[in-house]
């Protein structure tokens, strides 16, 4: 991880968070560092971003978290940007407890 401003490894993909989880998208990055990701929660409701290696294990992570459960989603608040370091080419998808709002996520590298 660079203490660099964050520079765009790859293109910017997009999906829109619901409450059930979408088809997950690859943010594929242009190098082999490109392991960061720029977060970006245009909704005004938190999204549960689930991450994984293919598809199928994005889906299986996109889980809303309680305080009666665990879950291996990150919170994204609304209307907020994140820098999150993941596993180079991750596929990414997200749930809400309510309502929906778009994410954009960009494949980089720094802060």
């Amino acid at each position: 991880m660079s203490t660099q401003a964050f520079t765009r490894l790859g293109n910017t993909v997009a999906f829109v968070a619901d409450t059930s989880a979408p088809t997950p998208v690859q943010a594929a990055g242009s190098t082999l560092g490109a392991n960061q990701y720029r977060v970006v929660n245009k909704g005004a409701t938190m999204v549960f971003l689930g991450i994984g290696a293919t598809a199928a294990d994005a889906t299986s992570a996109a889980l809303v978290v309680t305080s009666a459960s665990a879950a291996p989603s990150i919170p994204i608040m609304g209307s907020s940007t994140e820098v999150i370091t993941a596993l180079p080419n991750a596929y990414f998808t997200g749930i809400t407890e309510s309502g929906s709002g778009t994410v954009f996520i960009t494949p980089g590298d720094g802060l």
